[in-house]
């Protein structure tokens, strides 16, 4: 099993199809100091695109958008997974899922460099507490440090 997995709001805003859009919203969120634990975007119907924004809070987020005039849906729910990258890591949340008969409606999964993963999965919503238990997460729960810093260097870091 991935070394911790928790469940996370997201919310998404419907965008024209255009340059420079995405990296708008991006920016005033920024400024407002929403922190985002990810972001995904997608084509969305005819010249529109949607984007997805997993934030570190909710109500940051709902508040700065308010104030930028953007439209967000209402709260939808996934998990984040982190851990130590290794061979079958998102095998062995697929098949915890699978196996409580869950079906995985969306996931993206990177290998975050440093020996790290870390991604996000969507299930239906009259999935998630079945998948909650299934996956050993509790709603909402607070991350826990699963390394001390320097367990992991960057290949960044000063030598």
């Amino acid at each position: 099993m991935p070394d911790q997995i928790r469940r996370i709001d997201y919310f998404y805003l419907t965008l024209s199809d255009n340059p420079g859009e995405g990296a708008r919203v991006l920016a005033a969120l920024q400024a407002a100091g929403v922190n985002l634990l990810g972001i995904s975007a997608f084509p969305h119907g005819a010249r529109k695109s949607q984007l997805d924004l997993i934030p570190e809070d909710s109500g940051a987020l709902r508040k700065a958008a308010r104030s930028a005039g953007f439209k967000l849906s209402g709260k939808k729910t996934g998990f984040l997974i982190q851990g130590e990258d290794r061979q079958g890591a998102v095998a062995d949340a697929a098949n915890r899922l699978a196996e409580a008969n869950i079906n995985i409606i969306s996931a993206q999964v990177f290998c975050a460099g440093s020996g790290r993963y870390g991604g996000m999965l969507w299930v239906g919503a009259s999935d998630l507490r079945r998948a909650a238990k299934a996956l050993g997460s509790t709603p909402w729960q607070t991350p826990k440090l699963v390394s001390k810093p320097g367990d992991y260097p960057s290949p960044f870091d000063e030598k």
